[in-house]
């Protein structure tokens, strides 16, 4: 399922189901890869995090991952496996992690010309990995978007799927802190974002062995995007 365009034609964006009937939250994790860290991954920095993945799988999380191309590229037997697994589901992130838009926490920027490309180019390499089905959604680098890159998008038919929970995980290393954040912001209908590189989210893992247990205790169940859209 996908939002119908929004005004003007504009690719639409999903933040999170707002009249969602039970306690229902969907976990996304980003597989960031920029498309110039190929010689960090070959000097052994890991942009992977195969015990989350297994960690999901141990505790039946449903869950949806946004991969950029570039790490099915570095990765494209654990890209497979996650995209064939009924567990998950797997959505771009573009392929190169370059922002959409200026000014984006440090990233370099992709040209509005080279958007689309930029997108499709990702679910290319989801192809070449084996990954046959990935969703039609699609997360901005950064989160970082505006009415230029949401035109230049509106052709692919993607929707756009932000969040409304930021787990702060991203190269934190206390793994109850990141726990609490989302333990916090989740609502009925919420959408939280996480990652899954352990370079750059080393407590991920640990804090999904807290917090789902407690989200369960307190009626929720874990859905993939899709069914919240």
């Amino acid at each position: 399922p996908t939002l119908a365009p929004g005004p003007g034609g504009l690719t639409p964006v999903f933040m999170r189901a707002a009249r969602a009937r039970d306690r229902t939250v969907a976990l996304t994790f980003d597989a960031d890869m920029t498309a110039d860290q190929g010689a960090r991954a070959a000097a052994g920095e890991r942009f992977d995090n195969p015990r989350l993945i297994a960690t999901l799988r141990r505790l039946r999380v449903p869950a949806t991952v946004f991969m950029t191309g570039r790490w099915a590229e570095e990765y494209p037997r654990q890209a497979r496996a996650i995209g064939r697994d009924p567990l998950f589901e797997v959505a771009n992130h573009s392929y190169s992690h370059h922002a959409f838009t200026d000014d984006c926490y440090g990233l370099p920027t992709v040209p509005a010309a080279e958007m689309r490309a930029d997108v499709e180019r990702a679910f290319a390499a989801f192809r070449r990995a084996g990954i046959a089905h990935p969703m039609p959604y699609f997360r901005f680098p950064g989160g970082c978007y505006d009415r230029r890159a949401l035109k230049a998008l509106a052709a692919t038919g993607v929707t756009a799927v932000q969040w409304d929970v930021v787990s702060g995980d991203a190269f934190a290393t206390d793994a109850r802190a990141v726990a609490r954040q989302v333990l916090d912001g989740v609502r009925p209908g919420s959408v939280v974002v996480m990652h899954c590189t352990r370079s750059a989210a080393p407590a991920t893992e640990e804090a999904l062995r807290t917090l789902v247990p407690e989200l369960r205790e307190r009626g929720y169940r874990f859905v993939k995007v899709s069914e919240l859209i």
